[in-house]
Order: structure tokens, then sequence, then C-alpha cells
């Protein structure tokens, strides 16, 4: 919570380059200075609750299934790079087919009053997250709700590799010494993002333009997240943009990822050994 809430503006001019193909500013600071001055100071932190609560519920169901699934099967034996892949990408389909909702309803409420250059965009006018999804259901069925399930199915890959490297990473350093510092940390799960942002982006970025719903799909099928259909708007960016088109916004999302991935690794490495060693002062002191 406390990484996206310090990154979340970040997220917004990533999420912007993505959506709205006619904007020109590339850069990220220009496109949050752009949001700033058109629509507001508090504009880059529009939808910032529903991510914040979408998000508790999201890393709940994935490290929940994660441990679970990885303590079942380990069972007290050392884990391997093979396994963590292996349980990441499981927990991260259960996490995608139980939130997806969620984060259709938050990609459109982020996007909502958003100064388009693209004037094809229909824009939204939800009171909320209930009204978003009574308007989602009523207008377009609630299938709707699930749009971008495809690619985000194939985006279970990112978590996984991004785990399997922080993993990897962890234990040859492990090898070399005792103890990992705060800065080994940040930097194995800065490293360990970037390499999973980069190789899905293109992806990410079909889920975005799925998800927000305002899209030229391929007349001949409208299904939506088809693999016909993925395929389609990669070549649509591809064709209008160059192979660059499908990384529009890769800026953004690198530092986005990669600084809430490393400080959630750190947090999460500090609240474990806190943890373990008031547990440890609490068992020697009932001894």
């Amino acid at each position: 919570m406390t990484a996206m809430t310090v990154f979340f503006p970040l997220d917004t001019a990533r999420l912007r380059l993505q959506v709205d193909e006619k904007r020109k500013s590339k850069t990220t600071h220009m496109v949050l200075l752009e949001i700033i001055k058109e629509e507001g100071l508090l504009a880059p932190y529009r939808g910032w609750f529903p991510v914040i609560s979408s998000l508790c519920c999201s890393n709940f169901v994935y490290f929940y299934t994660f441990n679970s699934l990885k303590a079942v099967w380990v069972k007290g034996q050392h884990s391997t790079t093979g396994k963590d892949l292996v349980v990441g990408f499981v927990a991260g389909v259960v996490n995608v087919l139980l939130t997806t909702p969620l984060w259709v309803v938050n990609t459109r409420l982020k996007l909502q009053g958003a100064k388009f250059r693209n004037e094809d965009i229909v824009p939204t006018n939800y009171s909320g997250v209930i009204d978003a999804f009574h308007q989602i259901i009523r207008d377009e069925g609630i299938l709707a709700l699930w749009n971008g399930t495809f690619p985000s199915l194939l985006l279970v890959f990112n978590p996984a590799i991004q785990f399997m490297f922080y993993e990897g990473l962890k234990r040859q350093l492990l090898k070399k010494r005792m103890k990992l510092s705060s800065l080994d940390v940040f930097l194995i799960g800065a490293i360990a993002k970037a390499i999973a942002t980069t190789v899905t982006y293109p992806l990410q970025t079909v889920q975005s333009i799925l998800r927000f719903g305002h899209h030229r799909l391929n007349p001949e099928n409208r299904t939506l997240g088809s693999l016909r259909n993925i395929l389609y708007l990669l070549h649509q960016r591809v064709r209008r943009f160059g192979i660059m088109g499908l990384y529009k916004g890769l800026e953004a999302k690198l530092l986005q990822t990669v600084l809430t991935a490393a400080l959630m690794f750190l947090v999460y490495e500090k609240l474990t050994a806190a943890t373990f060693t008031v547990m440890g002062l609490k068992s020697a002191r009932k001894r």
C-alpha cells in the first residue's frame, strides 16, 4: 500500500500512454505535467482508493496461495527455482480469475475525467465502485467484468518470472554471506521486476486497452480478450507506431513497478525478520 501510494502518479502516466494512442508526450514527467496542468494537482491520484483496496485483495490472494502451495509442495525441503516458478504461476492464475473484475473497474475509474487526445474514446460517468459494477453489468453484461482475462492469464508469468529471479538471486547471495542487507534486497527486487516487466509489457498494454473497453476490435471476432484480438491489437500497434509502439509508457511502468517491487520486498523481509524476532523474544521470556 505504501509503495503504490508513493509511486501512484507513475502508474497514472503509464495508463494514459497505453490507452490514449494520440497523446504526443512520450516521457513520463511531461505526461504528468500535462495531466496536472489540464486536470488539476490531484489528478495523478485519481482512482487511488479503489486501486489500493483491490491491491490489498489481490496481494492477499496471491501471497496466501503462493505460500500455501509452497508449504504443501516443499514440506521442509529446500525449494528450487523451478518449484518457485510453478507455484508462482498457479498462484497468479487463481489471483487473475478472482480479482479481474476489480481491476476492470479500477482501470475505468482511473481514466474517468481524463482529457484524452483520442476523440473516439467515449467518457464514462461512474459515481463510485458499486455504480461502476452496476453500469458495466447493465450495459455490457456480466462477462465484461472479465475483459482482458486472457492476456492477464498470460501475464501470470510476470510475477512468476519475478519471484523466480528474486529467489534465485537471493539464494546465490546467501551462499556468499550469512545475511542480506537492505540494499541487497532492494537491488534484487528491482532487477527481478525489471526483467519481468520488460518481457511482458506488450501484453500489459493490450490488457489495459481491453479493460478500459473503448477500443476497436477485429470485426470478424468481437470476443473480448481472445487470442485473435490480442494478436490483432498487437499488430495494430506495430503497424501504426512501429515496434516501439508496443512499449509506449514502459519508462513510467519500469519506474513504478521496479521501485514498488523493490520497496515491497524490502518491507516484506524487514517485517518477516521483525515478526520472528518478536516471537523469539516472547518464547524466550516464557522460558
